[in-house]
């Protein structure tokens, strides 16, 4: 009797009856199974790094030290942990998913480098403090591209250097200069406080599932020595000037009711701490040439560069301005209020000669000039 042909695969590939076939099959819909754990949140920027060679290129980066200790955010499963624990002493994964956390912990669980690896459940941007580390890695979730970047600049002592995966346009914005459409505080900030890099750029294909936007990853290395000066200052000066960086400082000081009420309140501080008497008399009058916005204010909610100013640096700024303006007993005309307005005049006008002058043109000397000149007539923004 002619034997019966063995039925081939639609692929035409490896035969059904083949005693290897189920044992491939087995296996592809494990490796299927263990990349689709569970659906990603792409709300919250859940997108796996599946490429292996990215990943690697990423840790090889960072040149990272068998002494080091690692702060990664956002692990997920653990591709890039992986490649990290081969290298250094010990890793501090900050993971703000339950589900990704158990995955992570089920990957590493009776292996040696569990030991290594210490996972913290959380918000890394909630986080008061965080803990020391050497050098941070991170396939960074976008919608806390901004915020991340701000704590890690504010961190002292600061890391050797942070790896960081980024949407592409918001990766340029750290290298843009005064001038250009992507300039921002962000910007200032970065090239004040540290050496940015660009390592890569990775196509969206490198990822399950793959984001609507390109990536790169940039390197950012802290300064050391850090500048000599105080970061909260810095940052709240910049705060201000970004508010709408289209405009001339003058309006973008003098014409917004919160910004006043705010330098205000921190010129009150100043003087009590340094034992200085202020008369709180009303105002013999007023000096029509200090009104320079005769249109609504702008509060200082009302920003250009929104990505650029996460809730919980504006939150303290906006608190006081607030209460500034809601205390009945205040007196808008008082004393106070206008000698702090004709400091703030005498800062942008005379002292630097920046009032006419917009945030998107000022390099870091301008803003530099704007912070030991305001410094020196006793108003700080922190």
């Amino acid at each position: 009797m002619p034997k019966t042909p063995r039925p081939t695969s639609s692929h035409g590939g490896i035969t059904k009856s083949d005693p290897y076939a189920g044992a491939s099959a087995r296996k592809q819909k494990a490796s299927a199974s263990k990349n689709a754990i569970f659906k990603m949140n792409t709300d919250i920027g859940q997108h796996i790094l599946k490429n292996p060679g990215v990943a690697q290129a990423i840790v090889d980066k960072a040149d990272v030290k068998q002494s080091d200790i690692v702060l990664e955010v956002g692990p997920g499963t653990g591709n890039l942990t992986t490649r990290i624990l081969e290298k250094a002493k010990r890793v501090i994964a900050v993971e703000q998913d339950p589900r990704m956390a158990a995955e992570l912990t089920k990957r590493f669980q009776g292996t040696s480098a569990a030991k290594r690896l210490e996972l913290i459940l959380g918000d890394v941007i909630k986080m008061e403090q965080l803990p020391y580390f050497d050098v941070c890695i991170s396939n960074t979730p976008y919608q806390i591209s901004s915020p991340l970047t701000f704590k890690l600049l504010a961190t002292t002592p600061g890391p050797r250097s942070c790896v960081l995966m980024f949407q592409r346009e918001f990766a340029m914005r750290l290298f843009a200069k005064p001038g250009e459409k992507l300039y921002s505080r962000l910007s200032v900030n970065c090239q004040m406080w540290a050496k940015v890099d660009h390592v890569m750029k990775v196509g969206r294909n490198n990822f399950n599932p793959p984001p609507q936007v390109e990536s790169n990853v940039v390197r950012i290395s802290p300064k050391n020595p850090r500048p000599s000066i105080s970061y909260d200052e810095w940052d709240g000066l910049l705060r201000i000037c970004f508010v709408r960086k289209n405009r001339v400082l003058r309006s973008g000081f003098l014409g917004t009711n919160s910004v006043m009420a705010m330098l205000e309140s921190n010129y009150r501080t100043y003087c009590a701490q340094n034992d200085t008497p202020l008369d709180d008399g009303p105002a013999d009058g007023v000096d029509e040439d200090m009104e320079v916005d005769d249109g609504p204010e702008e509060e200082i909610m009302d920003i250009d560069d929104g990505e650029d100013l996460p809730d919980f640096f504006k939150e303290e700024a906006d608190k006081k301005a607030r209460k500034m303006m809601d205390n009945p007993n205040r007196k808008r005309k008082g004393k106070v209020a206008e000698l702090v307005r004709s400091k703030v005049k005498k800062v942008l006008e005379v002292d630097t000669e920046l009032a006419e002058k917009r945030a998107r043109l000022c390099d870091e000397g301008d803003f530099l000039k704007l912070l030991w000149a305001f410094n020196q007539e006793g108003i700080h923004f922190a």
